[in-house]
């Protein structure tokens, strides 16, 4: 039988001075990987790709309407957009109820999704898609401990679209002024619409104190579907959308490595759930591996979806840069003292590094960007077996740095 051959071209990534700085993709997994680059101009393609849920569990029926998801503390809460002023603490494995935080002393109109920061919730009163004409927009702030302590204290920051000035009523699900997503940043918080006619998204802006305001429009997306949730990893430049297309097939909408707020200036990859008929409201996630998402009941002639949450892992996605995303400066291969043989490789591929490196993680992307070997370093010398890959050429990272200030990525 002729033996199979793996090929492993090494290629450094060197942090250069300002002046030698190379725009290009930066992403690894991407179709268009440019090892030399080290500014990400954004310009990323990737191969299409579905995710299954990791579990799937029934919600109790007096969340039918959940829309919203948020992860705070160890709790996972919930609520649903109908008139409800409640917030349901779900089991994260079972879906059961745990326990219920009353939201006094306001009102629910069209909740459509919920974020927080240190002391605050805030909840998004901005649903508008039944006639694309509201003028009582608002993102309701709600004091943490008094929530806990059952007389919480909530305000409203009031707002108007910057670029809405014609309020004439539209048919239902035909307007652009509806918002199902949004995120809370250091100083503002960041709406994200769902455009039921052009499938985009626009991105506003708000003060995160309660007020009056016009809320202002940054940019403008074609992300292909109908946005309904979103969950920000600030420190970590990461951004997951939810949301499904007309027929309602689901998906996330990643973005990361952008450039301060331009949450569209970085990496831009979109992931298709493997749930039919399916309408996708909430994401949350504390690690920027690890999600849950929800959707809500849908019944429409033969369909008949129960409401439901889903636990997915992106590992495979973001596990690479989560890692790598302190940014840290380079080094070369010889500076590392890792050497990594034969090239090519058939059954087995050794990596040689110093003791300093013993500890370290690597992984194995295929050209498709799929994550299809990893571990630790757990010696100087390490043996692996990679006999299960298929032959083609393949991308190592090995991560794990950060105190060490550089980062190797090989392919």
């Amino acid at each position: 039988m002729k033996a199979k051959t793996i090929l492993f071209t090494l290629f450094i990534f060197i942090c250069y001075q300002a002046n030698a700085q190379v725009s290009g993709c930066t992403d690894p997994l991407s179709r268009n990987f440019n090892p030399n680059a080290t500014v990400n101009d954004g310009s990323c393609t990737y191969t299409s790709a579905s995710v299954s849920p990791v579990s799937t569990v029934v919600l109790p029926n007096a969340i039918n309407e959940t829309s919203g998801l948020l992860l705070w503390d160890a709790s996972l809460y919930t609520h649903n957009d109908n008139t409800d002023t409640n917030l349901y603490s779900i089991n994260s494995l079972t879906g059961a109820l745990e326990n219920t935080l009353a939201v006094t002393g306001t009102s629910n109109q069209d909740w459509e999704d919920i974020d927080q920061d240190a002391n605050y919730l805030y909840i998004a009163e901005t649903g508008n898609n039944l006639s694309g004409n509201r003028s009582n927009l608002r993102i309701l702030r709600v004091d943490k401990a008094g929530l806990l302590g059952g007389n919480p204290n909530v305000n409203s920051i009031n707002f108007t679209y910057s670029n809405q000035t014609d309020f004439t009523t539209t048919a239902n699900n035909r307007t652009d002024f509806d918002c199902e997503a949004i995120i809370v940043g250091t100083d503002s918080i960041y709406l994200f619409t769902k455009q039921w006619v052009s499938h985009k998204t626009s991105v506003y802006s708000l003060p995160k104190t309660p007020g009056t305001y016009v809320a202002q429009l940054h940019e403008t997306y074609n992300v292909g579907g109908l946005i309904t949730g979103a969950t920000y990893m600030q420190d970590k430049k990461l951004v997951a959308l939810c949301g499904y297309s007309a027929t309602l097939q689901p998906f996330i909408y990643l973005l990361y490595d952008f450039t301060g707020n331009n949450f569209f200036s970085g990496n831009k990859r979109k992931l298709s759930l493997s749930l039919g008929f399916h309408q996708i409201e909430g994401i949350a996630t504390n690690n920027g591996v690890d999600y849950y998402l929800s959707n809500e009941h849908f019944q429409q002639f033969v369909v008949n979806t129960p409401q439901k949450l889903h636990a997915i892992n992106l590992g495979d996605y973001l596990g690479a840069y989560l890692q790598n995303v302190a940014g840290l400066t380079g080094t070369t291969l010889k500076e590392a003292g890792i050497i990594i043989f034969p090239n090519p490789a058939f059954s087995t591929l050794t990596i040689q590094c110093p003791q300093t490196i013993v500890g370290k993680q690597y992984t194995i992307i295929d050209m498709t960007g799929r994550l299809v070997q990893g571990g630790v370093l757990l010696n100087v010398t390490n043996t692996l077996d990679i006999s299960a890959l298929t032959p083609g050429i393949y991308t190592v990272v090995i991560s794990g740095f950060e105190t060490d200030g550089y980062k190797l990525i090989k392919k």
